[in-house]
């Protein structure tokens, strides 16, 4: 339920930063409101997919750079896996394209702050107590 609820959350923000950023492009605009909820969903799926697998393995890879920046480039790493979740989406047939690296990392930023809130809010971030 928990995983459902995060792929939820990610997608409601990767819709919002698709409306905001003009260098981010999310599904075709001239389809369908069924096919465009639906393509938002299928990438948010990718996307949880690569943090669920590839995101550790980098981030530990990374740690002792991480740690000399003081956990800025946590927001390379969270840039990467939005490109390659936009990489993988293109072979799957979706649209998840950004104009530069700067604009997936403005992009990152955002959909990581709308995520934090939106889990605030509803309590998806918070554990269940044992």
């Amino acid at each position: 339920m928990r995983f459902l609820g995060h792929i939820i959350v990610t997608g409601l923000a990767l819709w919002v930063t698709a409306l905001i950023l003009p260098g981010m492009n999310l599904g075709d605009d001239s389809a369908s409101l069924l096919t465009q909820v639906l393509t938002i969903g299928a990438i948010a799926l990718i996307l949880a997919l690569i943090d669920t697998i590839v995101k550790p393995v980098l981030s530990f890879l990374t740690f002792p750079i991480t740690c000399l920046t003081l956990g800025l480039f946590q927001l390379v790493i969270n840039t990467l896996m939005l490109l390659l979740a936009g990489w993988v989406s293109g072979l799957a047939g979706l649209t998840l394209q950004f104009d530069s690296f700067w604009w997936a990392l403005l992009a990152g930023v955002i959909i990581g702050i709308l995520s934090a809130i939106v889990e605030a809010v509803t309590g998806l971030g918070e554990r269940a107590e044992d």
